[in-house]
């Protein structure tokens, strides 16, 4: 189960605590996106609600395990969702989705005295969510325990940090990467393979996001502008094909993480006038991942600056500038 791999320390906190009779109502699952925080806490709350001799059902069928995650777009997305395939779904978690949840914890838990409240991803909420969910914290149902995925604590209020345990997950190794891409992908080719490899930098999630996108031939040319610049504008073109005509969001937010990684990796025995360059470049690629789901760049456009990004940071009169 790649929920396990890396995270032995995280489940020891965890079963100690159910152990100990005094569980904490609110968890706060930290770390960055991909490290299987989200897994970890579906097992987590179904070892948490489980009872003796009572019959579980799987955790996302379990009926005192509710989750909360944001809604598919819009009514073609729902459809999707419905049909199994692949949707795109709204930035944030509503303050609806909460109290709808809260109205649910106005009953017992179904099949046994515990129920587990599963915020994927906690950082995703409205600001009005986050204050309903402060009422629920601040006086939880008997039985009700919390756990609130996160992926950038520092966005997340204090108030509600304050209300719970923070769980902290770290990044995987690079063998710990490789055996859960390995689980979670085993049909990879040698070449994706080792490019989603290469831009994980300890993350399961982002390595197989990679290779899902199919991002091998665009990782290449991300490599090649910040080891030798792109002063003809040659690199730069080709990311178009390599990322095709009308690549869809996730697509696009995994070309911008693969190449802030190309960036972090290029960090390693340089000077500091070339790290001071590569500094800046990833906290541009940092602005540009922010910035590209709300403003809906044109995808021409978003590839030359994320090249033109990689550029600057090359060794090169280009990157001098």
């Amino acid at each position: 189960m790649t929920a396990l791999i890396g995270h032995e320390e995280a489940w020891r906190t965890w079963r100690a605590a159910m152990s100990s009779g005094r569980m904490h109502h609110g968890w706060i699952l930290a770390g960055r996106e991909g490290l299987g925080k989200a897994s970890f806490a579906q097992a987590a709350a179904a070892e948490l609600v489980a009872e003796p001799g009572v019959p579980q059902p799987a955790p996302d069928m379990h009926p005192d395990i509710l989750t909360l995650r944001p809604l598919p777009a819009n009514d073609d997305e729902a459809k999707k969702q419905a049909d199994g395939k692949p949707f795109l779904t709204k930035r944030n978690i509503s303050v609806d989705q909460v109290r709808g949840i809260q109205r649910r914890l106005n009953t017992r838990p179904t099949l046994g005295t515990r129920r587990a409240v599963i915020i994927d991803a906690g950082d995703l909420m409205e600001k009005g969510a986050v204050n309903a969910l402060l009422k629920s914290l601040e006086e939880p149902p008997q039985g009700t325990f919390f756990l609130l995925v996160v992926h950038a604590l520092g966005r997340l209020l204090p108030t509600v940090r304050s209300r719970c345990t923070i769980l902290r997950f770290h990044s995987l190794t690079d063998a710990e990467v490789a055996r859960a891409l390995d689980l979670a992908a085993p049909e990879l080719d040698g070449e994706t393979r080792a490019a989603a490899l290469a831009v994980a930098g300890g993350s399961p999630g982002a390595a197989l996001a990679f290779a899902e996108q199919d991002l091998a031939k665009a990782q290449v040319i991300f490599s090649a502008i910040i080891q030798r610049g792109d002063p003809d504008l040659a690199l730069r073109g080709a990311l178009a094909g390599a990322l095709g005509a009308r690549p869809d969001r996730e697509r696009q937010m995994a070309a911008i993480e693969a190449a802030r990684m190309t960036v972090v990796r290029a960090l390693g025995g340089v000077d500091d006038r070339a790290k001071l360059r590569l500094v800046e470049a990833h906290a541009r690629l940092v602005k540009l991942a922010t910035e590209a789901p709300i403003y809906n760049f044109d995808v021409g456009m978003l590839l030359m600056e994320i090249g033109s990004l990689l550029a600057s940071a090359a060794p090169t009169r280009e990157g001098a500038r």
